[in-house]
């Protein structure tokens, strides 16, 4: 887990988290930007001929990104298809890239002394002394066109990151679980004609979550609740 980083586990009060949210990820990636990262890659560990007959199929998977509006028939621009199963695999592809690129070298310098990302959620720990928030709110967003970062920026010593609500104490930091003003607590209908592991998940997700994140007991009790 994350937070248990000795980087993190004494407060400095020169340090502040901030986390970035990706405005709209999947179809804002650069898809024939993309392609050339990718062959680049491949032509790293594979043969020309491999690298071409992957990239053929490739490019004719990204090409599949129809939508249908007002009877009318359109292909976006840039962009994956969403509810497709390859998003998740080419969002990787670039953001690895463009951390490789622009993010790891600032990380060498310790203006920003901690880093980690999910998907489009973004995490940093940087420390004010060297740098600001407005500072590096700006250069992220410089650093694609095609892709935006949103800031929420620590407030009283907390802030949520994914499902987590992470307090930062005179010794420690500390995390409870976070749900948003919208959460409903839905979940599939036990007499509804979905596979019994559908039905399961959210209690699997929900009982794996209680005993896997380092919650204080009182914490562990009002999230059960």
């Amino acid at each position: 887990m994350f937070l248990t980083c000795a980087l993190v586990g004494q407060k400095n009060e020169n340090h502040k988290i901030t986390t970035y949210d990706i405005k709209d990820l999947y179809v804002n990636i650069p898809t024939q930007e993309t392609l050339k990262i990718t062959e680049l890659m491949l032509l790293k560990e594979n043969s020309t001929q491999i690298t071409k007959q992957i990239m053929t199929l490739l490019e004719a998977t990204l090409q599949q990104n129809y939508f249908a509006f007002q009877n009318n028939i359109y292909q976006l621009g840039k962009g994956v298809s969403m509810g497709s199963p390859i998003p998740g695999t080419i969002a990787e592809i670039v953001l690895q890239h463009i951390e490789n690129t622009h993010i790891n070298h600032i990380l060498d310098t310790k203006n920003i002394i901690y880093y980690m990302r999910y998907v489009g959620d973004i995490l940093i720990i940087y420390d004010t002394t060297h740098i600001n928030d407005n500072t590096i709110h700006k250069y992220i967003n410089r650093i694609h066109t095609n892709l935006q970062l949103n800031p929420t920026y620590e407030n009283n010593g907390q802030i949520n990151f994914l499902d987590l609500l992470i307090i930062r104490n005179n010794s420690n930091l500390e995390i409870d679980i976070y749900r948003k003003p919208t959460t409903t607590n839905t979940t599939i209908n036990y007499t509804s004609n979905h596979p019994n592991e559908h039905k399961t998940a959210a209690y699997r997700y929900h009982i794996t979550r209680m005993h896997s994140l380092p919650l204080t007991k009182d914490k562990k009790q009002s999230g059960i609740r």
